[in-house]
């Protein structure tokens, strides 16, 4: 009787260990967009480890509570507590001391060096200080050195690629946010800016004759997460 007591007890146990564990997905990225493969995922308590995929993404057996420790190299350590209804975790990693680590990234096969030029030239940053500024047009004039902030023809502030004078007549840039073009963008709040660039000459030339005097290009944070 003692022996299947506690074969009883030993069944049961294991039953509930079993049962507090989950599968729990997720998803890395670098630059709050890009997919970082080939990254140490562990869980602390479950004693679990996988590598992220080519699209950053993971799946990997945790508690009902856990920490899921993320580790890489060339980038922060990361940890994200899993709750009981966790089920999908995302992480974006920041480099250490950049900018020599995310050239090592790219030779590390994190992320592939047309991604990272891509990101760099435009301005997807890490994590971007947008919030430090009070409006859109005090962005542009700390983020692009030679482009021009000052009244337009309507007596507004607008964004000048090409300086004062233009043979197009009006040479103020054209602005495009989420895709559409827009007459003003003084509406915009920095802190749900998610990207902005600024485009001229053959950057330009995808917006057609009207862009020529430049284009601002700017990509909310509520934008990014519907697509």
């Amino acid at each position: 009787m003692k022996t299947i007591a506690l074969i009883a007890t030993c069944l049961l146990f294991s039953i509930s260990s079993f049962s507090q564990t989950r599968v729990v997905k997720g998803k890395l990225t670098t630059f709050n967009k890009y997919p970082v493969q080939n990254v140490e995922v562990a869980s602390k308590k479950a004693k679990s480890a996988v590598m992220t995929d080519s699209l950053g993404q993971f799946e990997i057996v945790c508690n009902e509570k856990d920490v899921i420790q993320i580790k890489a190299k060339v980038f922060q350590a990361l940890n994200k507590k899993v709750g009981r209804d966790d089920d999908f975790v995302e992480g974006n990693l920041t480099s250490r001391d950049p900018p020599q680590n995310r050239e090592i990234a790219t030779g590390l096969g994190y992320i592939t060096h047309e991604k990272l030029t891509f990101a760099l030239a435009h301005m997807a940053d890490e994590n971007n200080d947008f919030c430090n500024y009070s409006d859109v047009f005090s962005l542009v004039k700390g983020k692009f050195p030679g482009v021009q902030v000052k009244q337009n023809s309507f007596g507004t502030e607008g964004i000048f690629v090409r300086g004062d004078k233009s043979i197009y007549g009006d040479n103020e840039a054209i602005y495009v946010v989420d895709g559409v073009r827009v007459a003003d963008i003084s509406f915009i709040n920095p802190c749900e800016m998610a990207t902005i660039d600024v485009l001229k000459d053959g950057g330009a030339a995808l917006y057609g004759s009207q862009a020529a005097n430049g284009v601002v290009v700017i990509e909310t944070k509520g934008h990014r997460q519907m697509q």
